[in-house]
C-alpha cells in the first residue's frame, strides 16, 4: 500500500500540533494504520527537535528491525543512515542516524549511563498496550530523569503509541496528556467459531484439523495461525507438513515465527512470496500486533498464550498456558483484515468468547522484579513508590526481588536505605538478569570466564535440548564444540555463541577489596574469590558451581525416597530416571510444574560437587538455632543447624534449653494444632461451659474467660509451667489437665461453682441426673416418669437460668423438650400419654401426673 494512503496520515498534523504545545502525547491507532513507520519520519523536521535524535522503542527484535528497514526504504536509504536500529547482538546505526529504533532493554541501559538522555529530543513508546516490564520501567525512568535533568529550554518529549490502550489512564500518568486518535482502516473479518474441546483433545490436533479446513476453504489465501509456544508450533508443522506432502501441495510453505528464531529466520515468515505461492505462518503472540505479514487474510487462532509468571512463594518463574484476553482475540482477528476482507477461525465457542477477560495482565504484575529492583537501586531508588507507574510493582514480588539480591551479595543497608554493594554495582552494569550477572562475576573470579560466558548465554535463551535431556552439560558441550550440533539447531548455536562472545569480550568490572567501607555493617560482605584449584579443569564442577552461584535457592539434595529437595523448600524429580539422578547433589537452572502435581520436574541441571558447599559456596551456608516442634519426627527438637536455604546439612543437639524458650516453641505448636492435642475430655468441656455460664449470669463476679479461644490465646499464663517435661506427642496426653485447669479458679470460686452450676441435679425420683452445659441453655435429659409431681422447671445459677428439660421415653428417646413443666403437664402430657401408653404398658402413665409418685421403675417393680 502507498504510504501516503495509510490512515495515520490524516492525523499527522494534529499530532504535530499536540507535540508543539505539550511534552507528552498519547497516540491511539489500530494495527495497520501506519503509526510505526510514518510518525517518526513526520516528526524529524519539527522545530522543537532541533536536530536531536528520536528513539522509538519496540517490544520485539523483529519489529524493531522491520520498522527501521521500512522507514529507511521510504527515505531511499539503507538502514543505518538516517534511520537505524539497535538490539542485543546487532547495531545498525551511524553518526548520521536521527531515528533510532531500539528494543526496550537498550533504553534502560541508556538511562543507566545517562539519565538525562542528552541529545535525545523524543522517546516514542510503540505498541505500549503490550505492557512489557521493560516498557513500564523505561517510561517511569524517563519521567524521573526528565524531572531531574531536563527543563523547558531542553525538553524531552514522550509519545506513547498503542493499538488498544486505556488511553485515559496513560494520559493521566502523563499529566493529563492530550490523546490523538486515528480511526484506521480495517476490512471486515468473518469470525467462525469452533466447538468446545473434547476431553483429552490436544490443541495441536484441533489446530491441524482447522488449518486443513482453512486451506480447503480459502484456496488463494495465506494463513496466520496463533499457537501458545514453540513446542506446539513444531508439532503442528510436522503434522501439517505430512498432510501437505501427501497431497503434493508444493505451493504451500510452512513458516514458523517465534522469539527464539534468528532474525533472518523470522524475516522469512513475514517476507512476501512469489506469485502463485502461499504460506502458513505458525506464530506465537509475537505476530499479534507489531508485525505486518504480507499476504495474510486468514487467521486461525488457538486462543492460547504462554506467559511467564513469577511466584513469590517459591521465588521461581514458570511458563503457564492460559486463555488470551478479549483484546488479544480482537487483535489477532484483525490481522486477517489489514489489506482486504478476511476470515478468522477461532478454536473455541462464542459463549467462551464472552467469558474471556477484557485485557492481558501487565507483565509488571506477574513478573520476577529482580531486574527492576537492581536497575532502580542503581538509580538510588529503593522504593518503587518514588517513581510514577501505570501499575506500581506489587509488594510481594518486590520484597522477593530484594531477598534474592541480598542472597547474591548485591545489596546492603546504609542507614535506613537499601544500597548496592560494589558487587551489586558490577552486576548492574551487565545487561542480563541479576542471577546471570552474578554468575558471570563468579566465573570471572574463578578464572573460568569462557565457561561462565557460555552458560550465561545458554541461560539467556531457551535451552532447545532441555525437553529431552535435563543435563545442562550437553548443550554446553555443543557450544564448546566438543559435541556435534543437530542441523535444526544451527540457528540457536550461532546466536548463542555470538552472545557468549559478547559476554567474554566485555567481562564484568570486578569489585576491589575495600570498596564497601562506606556502607554499614549490615551490608553483605565482599564475596571471597573461589578456590581455582578446587574448580580447575573439571567442566562438570565449574558448571555445577556456576549454576549454584546463579540459583542458590535451587541447590538440591537427593532424598532417600527418591527425587530431590531444593534449597527453596520445594521438591522436584528428574524425568524418566535420568542418569543425573545418581548424583547426590544437583544445581538446578530450570524446573517446570504442572497443575495437580505435588512436585516439579527438573528441566535443566548439573551435578554439584558436595565439597564446594564447604569451600567456594560457603557464603551460602548459614547456621540457625532451631527450637521447635518437629512435625515429621513428632517430637520437640533443640539443635544448632547448618543450612543452605531449607536444606539441613548438619545438626548439633543443644543442651540446657531455657524453660521459657522451650515452652514458647511448644505453645506455638499447640496453637496450630488446637487444644485437642492435650488430654481434652468431655469433662473439661463441661467444666469450662459451667464457668462461662456463670460468667454470663453473674457479670460482676470475676468469673474467668475459659472459652477455647481465650484459653488458646493465654496458654503462656496457665499451661507454660507444666510443659518442661513434654518432648513427644504422648507427653501432651499425660498432662493432668483437670488439675491444670483448676488453677484458674481460686478455692472460693471452686466451691461456688459446685453450688451454682452443679454437675448433677436431683430429680423427684431420687435420681441424680447429669446436666449438659455444652448447650445454651443447659439441658437436663431425664425420663418423663422421674419428673412426676414436679411443677417448676429446674434452674441453676441461683434461679437465673432455667434448664431445658428433655423428657425421655422409657427407651431414652425424647418425647418433649420444654422450659415450662407446669404447662406441659396441663396440656401436651395427655397427648404423649395417649401415644405412649400402648407402646410402653409396663410403665406408669397416670391421669394426674402432678399427684403421681415419681419413679424410674416399672409398674411390676413398684
Amino acid at each position: 500500500m502507498d504510504s501516503t494512503q495509510l490512515p495515520v496520515v490524516a492525523i499527522l498534523d494534529d499530532l504535530k500540533q499536540a507535540l508543539r504545545k505539550r511534552h507528552e502525547v498519547v497516540l491511539e491507532a489500530p494495527p495497520g494504520a501506519g503509526k510505526t513507520t510514518l510518525v517518526p519520519l513526520a516528526l524529524l523536521e519539527e522545530p522543537w527537535l532541533s536536530g536531536k535524535k528520536i528513539l522509538m522503542l519496540e517490544p520485539r527484535r523483529i519489529a524493531a528491525k522491520s520498522a527501521a528497514h521500512r522507514m529507511a526504504n521510504l527515505l531511499g536509504e539503507n538502514a543505518g543512515q538516517t534511520v537505524g536500529y539497535r538490539m542485543r547482538l546487532e547495531n545498525k546505526t551511524s553518526r548520521n542516524t536521527r531515528v533510532e529504533v531500539i528494543t526496550e532493554g537498550i533504553l534502560t541501559r541508556m538511562l543507566q549511563q545517562d539519565p538525562s538522555l542528552a541529545g535525545i529530543g523524543l522517546v516514542i513508546f510503540d505498541e505500549f498496550h503490550e505492557r512489557s516490564l521493560d516498557s513500564d520501567l523505561a517510561l517511569s525512568l524517563c519521567l524521573k530523569g526528565r524531572e531531574l535533568f531536563r527543563d523547558e529550554a531542553d525538553p524531552l518529549k514522550l509519545l506513547v503509541m498503542s493499538a488498544t490502550l486505556d488511553s485515559a489512564a496513560v494520559a493521566s500518568l502523563l499529566d493529563d496528556a492530550p490523546v490523538v486518535r486515528s480511526e484506521g482502516r480495517t476490512y471486515p473479518v468473518d469470525i467462525l467459531y469452533g466447538q468446545a474441546a473434547k476431553p483429552n483433545e490436544r490443541i495441536v490436533e484441533r489446530m491441524v484439523a482447522t488449518l486443513r479446513q482453512a486451506i480447503s476453504d480459502n484456496p488463494d489465501s495465506s494463513i496466520l495461525a496463533f499457537l501458545p509456544g514453540q513446542g506446539e508450533i513444531h508439532r503442528t508443522t510436522g503434522a501439517l507438513g505430512e498432510w501437505l506432502l501427501e497431497r503434493k501441495r508444493r505451493d504451500v510453505h510452512l513458516r514458523p515465527l517465534y522469539g527464539n528464531l534468528t532474525l533472518d529466520e523470522q524475516q522469512q515468515a513475514i517476507a512476501p512470496l512469489p506469485a502463485g505461492q502461499r504460506k502458513i505462518v505458525l506464530a506465537t503472540n509475537i505476530a499479534e500486533t507489531s508485525l505486518t505479514i504480507e499476504g495474510v487474510d486468514v487467521v486461525v487462532d488457538s486462543g492460547l498464550v504462554r506467559e511467564a509468571r513469577f511466584d513469590p512463594g517459591t521465588g521461581m518463574t514458570g511458563l503457564h498456558t492460559t486463555r488470551i484476553s478479549r483484546a488479544s482475540s480482537t487483535q489477532r482477528a484483525g490481522r486477517a483484515g489489514r489489506l482486504a476482507p478476511g476470515r478468522c477461525y477461532r478454536l473455541w465457542t462464542e459463549s467462551q468468547q464472552e467469558q474471556l477477560v477484557a485485557h492481558n495482565t501487565p507483565e509488571i504484575l506477574r513478573a520476577d522484579l529482580a531486574p527492576v529492583a537492581l536497575q532502580l537501586l542503581q538509580w538510588g531508588v529503593d522504593d518503587p513508590a518514588e517513581l510514577r507507574w501505570l501499575d506500581t510493582p506489587p509488594s510481594g514480588p518486590w520484597q522477593q526481588a530484594l531477598d534474592l539480591l541480598a542472597t547474591l551479595g548485591a545489596i546492603g543497608r546504609k542507614g535506613q536505605s537499601i544500597v548496592l554493594t560494589a558487587h551489586g554495582q558490577a552486576m548492574s552494569a551487565l545487561p542480563v538478569h541479576p542471577r546471570l550477572a552474578h554468575l558471570l562475576i563468579c566465573g570471572t573470579q574463578a578464572g573460568h570466564l569462557q565457561a561462565a560466558a557460555n552458560l550465561a548465554a545458554l541461560l539467556s535463551d531457551r535451552n532447545p535440548f532441555a525437553q529431552d535431556n535435563p543435563d545442562i552439560s550437553h548443550p554446553l558441550e555443543i557450544l564448546a564444540g566438543t559435541t556435534r550440533c543437530p542441523a535444526q539447531q544451527q540457528g540457536w548455536l550461532q546466536r548463542t555463541r555470538q552472545l557468549a562472545r559478547q559476554f567474554k569480550e566485555t567481562p564484568p568490572n570486578l569489585p576491589l577489596a575495600g570498596e564497601e567501607q562506606d556502607v554499614s555493617a549490615t551490608v553483605v560482605q565482599e564475596r571471597p574469590s573461589p578456590d581455582k584449584g578446587r574448580l580447575g579443569g573439571v567442566s562438570s564442577s565449574i558448571n555445577g558451581y556456576l549454576l549454584a552461584c546463579a540459583y542458590p535457592d535451587r541447590i538440591a539434595r537427593r532424598r532417600h525416597s527418591g527425587g530431590y529437595q531444593l534449597a527453596n523448600g520445594r521438591s522436584a524429580n528428574l524425568p524418566d530416571k535420568h542418569a543425573l539422578g545418581n548424583q547426590h547433589w544437583l544445581a538446578i537452572a530450570e524446573v517446570s510444574s504442572m497443575a495437580g502435581k505435588s512436585s516439579d520436574t527438573i528441566r535443566s541441571a548439573a551435578a554439584l560437587d558436595e565439597k564446594l558447599l564447604a569451600s567456594t559456596l560457603a557464603d551460602q551456608l548459614h547456621n540457625q538455632t532451631v527450637v521447635e516442634w518437629d512435625q515429621k519426627a513428632g517430637r520437640f527438637i533443640a539443635e544448632e543447624q547448618q543450612k543452605i536455604g531449607a536444606l539441613v546439612l548438619q545438626r548439633k543437639p543443644l543442651q540446657n534449653i531455657p524453660a521459657d524458650t522451650k515452652s514458647t516453641a511448644l505453645i506455638s505448636f499447640i496453637r496450630k494444632q488446637g487444644l485437642d492435642l492435650l488430654s481434652w475430655q468431655k469433662e473439661h468441656e463441661q467444666w469450662c461451659a459451667r464457668i462461662n455460664l456463670l460468667r454470663s449470669a453473674e457479670p460482676g463476679q470475676a468469673w474467668p474467660d475459659v472459652s477455647r479461644e481465650h484459653l488458646l490465646a493465654t496458654l503462656e499464663d496457665w499451661l507454660s509451667p507444666y510443659l518442661n517435661e513434654v518432648n513427644t506427642l504422648a507427653d501432651f496426653k499425660r498432662l493432668d489437665l483437670t488439675n491444670i485447669l483448676s488453677t484458674l479458679l481460686p478455692w472460693n470460686k471452686q466451691q461456688r461453682l459446685e453450688q451454682l452450676a452443679p454437675k448433677r441435679l436431683a430429680v423427684p425420683s431420687g435420681s441424680s441426673i447429669v446436666i449438659d452445659y455444652s448447650q445454651s441453655p443447659p439441658v437436663l435429659a431425664v425420663k418423663l416418669q422421674e419428673m412426676f409431681g414436679c411443677q417448676e422447671t429446674p434452674t441453676v445459677a441461683n434461679g437465673k437460668v432455667a434448664l431445658i428439660v428433655h423428657l425421655l421415653s422409657p427407651a431414652g428417646r425424647p418425647l418433649q423438650i420444654t422450659q415450662d413443666l407446669a404447662g406441659f403437664w396441663r396440656t401436651s402430657y395427655h397427648d404423649v400419654k395417649k401415644d405412649m401408653k400402648g407402646r410402653y404398658p409396663k410403665h406408669p402413665w397416670p391421669d394426674d401426673p402432678l399427684q403421681a409418685v415419681a419413679t424410674r421403675k416399672t409398674k411390676q417393680q413398684l
